[in-house]
């Protein structure tokens, strides 16, 4: 025996003697339980775990993985297992703290699109819980007014309103002292004087009488059909498709559905595009129903996990949010809305790609509630359901308040000398309009000041370092920005590539309509609404405060000014430039377009005062552009819904994008080659592998494969092929998008 050689003699025997099973390796010891956890990683499995007892599904679990260490979420579990397994670091939750519904809704998320499932849960929950934050809800101590003392505030009227308000309301709890009015230095004297006691409280509140203002909104005929049609579908599953013009009351029937489910204790999620646009519609809510809580991005980590714990409790009893609020844990859930639900911002364009109107409607769906989704220019596909009866469509047709809706007319800018993106016939309907007493609304879907810095010697061009984008000129600061990846650098004053200081802006941006409109009124004030000059909720509020005043007034700015805002004094909106959008090769640009034209047309005349849209285009015949100025938003939604059906493009088709990057531009397209072989179906028809629009994006290198199928059903088999055979290639990384946004 080689492994003896060497060995004293008395060892040689005693080796030899050991029985042959002391060289085997012990048997696995069985744990008292295995449990499944879904682990954060760009893995497409679940992963076993010994613990020491059973745990319920939706708790959070510390997790060994690799030499590090996760938090997932525990989805299952099971008897035994006859492998060797890792015990759980920790549990962070006795209970569940994703509830049975929301699993179900993330596994379905997992198979519909074919995303991890582990990553899937982790967008599910707000980033402290996924960080392993308690799950304790701040408490939201409840005010109690007490009786006599009056006396005490013969000199403080503020407080006596104030303990008014409250006796009212019959108390109410910190989080709803906003919306009764009611100011906290206010109530902390009226606690120092003895009227007002308050008590800890997390307990869901009683069911408070909601009702309907009793003389200020009479709903019009075709609101309260809406109502009724709504409310009778309480308590089963039913989507309604609420289609009406811009100022139809589209919110009077949200808050009046929204009364009936609180009557009934139920509980209210609102979905919005964007909360920071959105600021009046929150103020209604909070005006008719007291406590509104918020969930969107601009607020801490602590603040949304509390309102999320909050919601999950039964305390939060409406809840208005971004497309995340979707996921929000909500017990009594009775109704869901989604507000301009053809808007692009409910579609996540990173990570786990989910839709949130769609996943709206699946969760009501699971829910057995019904589900609202208002527009006054709905997506192709939400009326192609309605078209088949899988929807109800709920017609709003007519104004509140008998306002009549704008007229458009074409300005054909062939050939004009435009002042900055203005020809001079806008300049002159501009002017008249101020001159009337009137404010004006400019719109420009670009930032910016100009869109290209090129030299007009050689023809340079000033490019992103990072991507293949063309940098923007902004110039308050003098810096060029890369709308794409956020670079930034400064402008140059001579080119670069040949020294000549004939440099020239190209292109109309915001800021250069900004500069334009000053110049010729100098006197009238104007705001611009942009990224750049709106990144609070405060400030925008202000700037749309001060519009309302209704003295004459200028707003410019991007797609932000066209979603909510009730702007009564606006007569004239000017679109300064519809045909990129009707030209760009994209096959949903032409609906975004004519959304966004008809969405920011809904601002003007939205009161006693008629109201003008101008359409600058430098087509005038375009078949689109001609279809929605004289037949309206429908009469494009015919128009393009032949092309749409002869092009098998959805809705009637079903459509997909594997997508790819990577730090070279080789391997990503490799690794599409290899997944359209994978695809190949006789039902299954691929284009690609192709460079996205902005082929490099922050030093990545993009690339996509369309997939495209007559049926959902076909789709969902070749993608999940896909996932089965799960190619790899080092450096790159990829991701399937199913019900794409944006092709190319």
């Amino acid at each position: 025996d080689k492994r003896l050689a060497g060995c004293q003699p008395d060892v040689r025997p005693a080796l030899h003697c050991q029985p042959r099973f002391a060289f085997l390796p012990a048997m696995p010891k069985q744990p008292a339980a295995v449990v499944q956890v879904a682990v954060p990683r760009p893995l497409r499995r679940l992963f076993d775990y010994a613990a020491d007892a059973p745990l319920p599904a939706g708790a959070r679990v510390r997790v060994p993985f690799g030499r590090a260490s996760a938090i997932g979420v525990v989805v299952g579990g099971q008897g035994t297992s006859e492998h060797r397994l890792k015990p759980l670091q920790s549990v962070l939750d006795d209970e569940p703290l994703l509830p049975p519904d929301l699993l179900a809704l993330g596994k379905w998320l997992a198979r519909y699109y074919h995303h991890p499932i582990g990553d899937v849960f982790a967008t599910m929950l707000p980033a402290k819980a996924r960080r392993g934050a308690p799950a304790k809800a701040k408490e939201d101590p409840f005010w109690l007014p007490q009786e006599g003392g009056d006396e005490a505030l013969a000199r403080a009227p503020r407080q006596r309103q104030a303990l008014e308000r409250l006796r009212q309301a019959g108390g109410a709890r910190a989080s709803e002292l906003r919306g009764l009015g009611i100011e906290r230095r206010h109530l902390l004297a009226l606690e120092a004087k003895g009227l007002v006691c308050r008590a800890a409280t997390t307990a869901p509140p009683a069911p408070r009488n909601f009702t309907h203002p009793p003389e200020t909104h009479h709903p019009t005929p075709a609101q309260a059909e809406a109502v009724q049609t709504i409310t009778a579908s309480l308590g089963r599953a039913a989507v309604h498709l609420l289609d009406g013009v811009t100022g139809s009351g589209k919110t009077e029937v949200y808050m009046r559905v929204i009364a009936e489910v609180l009557r009934a204790g139920g509980q209210a999620l609102v979905l919005v595009p964007e909360i920071a646009l959105t600021p009046q519609t929150v103020a209604r809510f909070e005006a008719r129903f007291g406590d509104v809580a918020t969930l969107h991005s601009a607020a801490t980590d602590a603040a949304r996990f509390d309102v999320w714990l909050k919601c999950r409790s039964g305390v939060q009893r409406v809840l208005i949010g971004t497309r995340s609020a979707v996921f929000a844990p909500l017990p009594r859930l009775g109704v869901i809305v989604v507000d301009e639900e053809h808007d692009g911002s409910f579609k996540q364009t990173e990570g786990l790609r989910y839709s949130a109107r769609d996943v709206a409607v699946k969760r009501g769906q699971m829910l057995g509630i019904p589900v609202v989704l208002g527009s006054a220019t709905p997506a192709m596909e939400s009326l192609e359901n309605a078209r088949a009866g899988r929807y109800t469509r709920l017609r709003l047709r007519e104004r509140a308040g008998g306002a009549r809706l704008p007229a458009f007319r074409l300005l054909d800018i062939r050939g004009e000398r435009l002042d900055r993106g203005f020809s001079p016939p806008l300049h002159a309907a501009i002017a008249r309009h101020l001159a009337a007493g009137n404010q004006v609304l400019v719109f420009i879907n670009r930032r910016g000041y100009a869109p290209v810095l090129l030299c007009g010697v050689c023809g340079w061009q000033a490019r992103c370092d990072h991507c293949d984008a063309n940098m923007a000129f902004h110039r308050p600061e003098r810096q060029l920005r890369c709308h794409q990846c956020g670079a930034r650098r400064p402008t140059p004053a001579r080119c670069p590539s040949c020294e000549s200081e004939q440099m020239a802006l190209v292109g109309t941006g915001t800021q250069r309509a900004e500069e334009a409109l000053r110049e010729r009124h100098p006197n009238i004030p104007l705001y611009r609404v942009d990224r750049d000059t709106t990144r609070s909720v405060p400030r925008l509020r202000d700037s749309l405060d001060a519009v309302r005043d209704g003295a004459p007034a200028i707003l410019v700015g991007t797609q932000m000014l066209a979603k909510g805002h009730h702007l009564p004094s606006v007569t004239l909106v000017a679109v300064l430039d519809a045909d990129g959008g009707f030209l760009a090769p994209d096959f949903r640009a032409p609906e975004r377009t004519a959304q966004l034209i008809v969405q920011v047309a809904g601002r003007a005349g939205r009161a006693e005062r008629p109201g003008e849209v101008l359409v600058q285009t430098f087509d005038p015949q375009n078949a689109n552009l001609q279809a929605l100025v004289h037949t309206g938003y429908h009469g494009f939604v015919a128009s393009e819904r032949a092309a749409r059906a002869a092009a098998g493009m959805p809705p009637f088709g079903a459509l997909a994008l594997v997508r790819a990057q990577s730090k070279a531009p080789e391997p990503g397209r490799r690794l599409l080659a290899e997944a359209a072989e994978t695809l190949a179906w006789d039902d299954v028809e691929t284009l690609g592998p192709a460079p996205a629009s902005v082929s490099r994006r922050a030093d990545l290198h993009r690339w996509q494969l369309l997939v495209l199928a007559p049926r959902r059903r076909q789709l969902h088999r070749a993608l999940a092929r896909l996932e089965q055979a799960e190619p790899q290639l080092p450096g790159v990384s990829w991701a399937i998008d199913v019900d794409p946004l944006e092709t190319l």
